[in-house]
């Protein structure tokens, strides 16, 4: 369904689009996972002489490190996940370590198929701005070979009169080093465990034996000697449980060095083997004052999805958490910027088809949802969710929606919630606030208008949003002519 001529007035499209570049890659491990293959992997570089090694070494070497930041280094560290299958007494040069690692390796060019689904939050740092303007983060969903997604950013300046310069791209991409969390918290981690139905005799032996904060080799050495005990019966089941759950919250850390335009979220757990989709970042005020970003996204491990949580403060730490209860078992979930009447609130669609809200005392547990939107137009009558985090107005909430209609065509819209209680809608668009363009119709997915999150500066909308699943483009929205043609309920 497309804009009314009033609506299409005060919808500014931006004439810039956000593209991939194909040429951005990133090194990741290619070992096979049959264990005789990484054998004869080896056994024929070893056979190598010395020379030829050399060679073979110095050839890759002029092909890939102009297309990596330091590829010896990567290259090293694939080495090192299989070097417990080298020969024993056979002690490999670096030019044996880094040929080998060379053949455990494989670049993907992680904007390949597209990038889309963009939020915006205000930069962490606004220092040495123009007067009147405002430093800002997007992420996007990147999309490569297998169609596995990852999270990738760009930044930039909205000046006074809106117009966005962005930060130049560099030629690089970069993944972070993964750890696990310093420390777990014992009596989250039980809360957890009891929530996944897991808490029984063998999660609490293992449990029993941690500290009240405990590191993940911690962990398994617990999970080892409970396991070696001749006589205490565990649960194999309740194991796999534990390191599911431990392996599902991680960090994961830039170098300094890098622009935040070079890094790149790829899925790291088996749990999003498959992707890391449409992650929707929101700029958090604590009721201290204090500021946390946070993002919900979909792990996709190829058969189920799981909702995640990720938080920074500066986007080069991300830690990675798991969210657990009844509430979060579909896709869309959104994070309200700041408490609701003590509790913090969380826009769901629990069923594919409808919008929720949910409140929890507890960040990571969410468990009862209330209905509070339904399809009603026609641009909608096949589902609603959320395009992102509610946006506070001294009019209500801002929530931007997506509505799905005939022949899979995706608009977005917009309602407005109560400030006070966020269950009452007291103002929405009859009509599709954006939908595509003849232009825009075209792509991976045709027909789809899809956003993760504006936000707002200067009383104006900033609307990110993609085009067929295959770039992205910025609107903006005065919010008065907003207000003006939105509907509201009789109090």
């Amino acid at each position: 369904m497309e804009q009314s001529m009033d609506l299409k007035r005060i919808v500014k499209r931006k004439k810039l689009k956000i593209v991939g570049d194909n040429s951005r890659v990133i090194a990741l491990p290619h070992i096979p996972s049959e264990l005789p293959r990484i054998g004869n992997i080896i056994r024929r570089v070893l056979k190598l002489k010395n020379e030829e090694s050399e060679k073979l070494l110095q050839e890759t070497l002029h092909l890939f490190a102009n297309r990596h930041k330091n590829i010896e280094q990567q290259l090293l560290r694939h080495y090192d996940k299989i070097s417990e299958y080298i020969p024993q007494g056979i002690n490999p040069n670096k030019t044996q370590k880094l040929l080998v690692g060379a053949y455990l390796t494989m670049e993907y060019s992680i904007e390949s198929a597209a990038l889309f689904n963009p939020s915006i939050v205000p930069h962490p740092d606004q220092t040495l701005l123009p007067k009147g303007s405002l430093r800002f983060i997007m992420s996007l969903r990147a999309t490569g070979e297998g169609h596995v997604s990852s999270i990738v950013f760009r930044s930039g300046i909205i000046d006074e009169n809106f117009s966005f310069n962005f930060d130049s791209v560099s030629e690089y991409v970069e993944t972070p080093t993964m750890v696990h969390d310093p420390f777990y918290d014992t009596n989250l981690f039980q809360l957890k465990l009891k929530d996944l139905e897991a808490w029984n005799t063998t999660s609490i032996t293992i449990m029993n034996k941690l500290p009240s904060f405990f590191t993940h080799a911690e962990l398994k050495l617990s999970i080892q000697e409970v396991y070696m005990h001749p006589e205490i019966k565990t649960d194999h089941w309740t194991i796999n449980v534990i390191n599911w759950l431990a392996d599902s919250n991680y960090k994961v850390k830039f170098d300094d060095e890098t622009a935040i335009c070079e890094r790149v979220i790829f899925p790291v757990s088996s749990n999003e083997s498959k992707g890391i989709e449409d992650a929707r970042f929101v700029k958090f005020t604590h009721e201290d004052g204090e500021e946390t970003y946070y993002a919900t996204y979909t792990a996709y491990n190829g058969h189920s999805i799981l909702p995640q949580l990720i938080e920074t403060i500066d986007f080069q730490t991300f830690n990675i958490i798991t969210l657990n209860g009844d509430g979060v078992k579909n896709k869309g979930m959104a994070l309200f910027p700041r408490k609701v009447n003590g509790q913090y609130a969380m826009l769901s669609r629990q069923d594919g088809e409808n919008n929720f809200i949910m409140f929890s005392d507890n960040l990571h547990f969410w468990h009862t949802a209330t209905l509070i939107q339904r399809p009603k137009h026609s641009w909608e009558f096949v589902q609603i969710g959320n395009c992102g985090s509610p946006l506070e107005t001294d009019k209500g909430w801002l929530v931007l929606t997506h509505g799905v209609g005939s022949m899979r065509q995706y608009s977005i819209g917009a309602i407005l919630l109560d400030l006070k209680d966020p269950k009452k809608i007291i103002a929405c668009l009859d009509e599709p606030l954006l939908s595509a363009t003849e232009e825009e119709r075209e792509g991976y997915v045709p027909n789809v208008i899809y956003s993760c999150g504006g936000m707002i500066f200067n009383k104006t909308l900033i609307l990110p949003y993609a085009t067929s699943d295959i770039v992205s483009r910025i609107a903006v929205v005065n919010l008065e002519d907003l207000f003006e043609r939105m509907k509201f309920t009789s109090k």
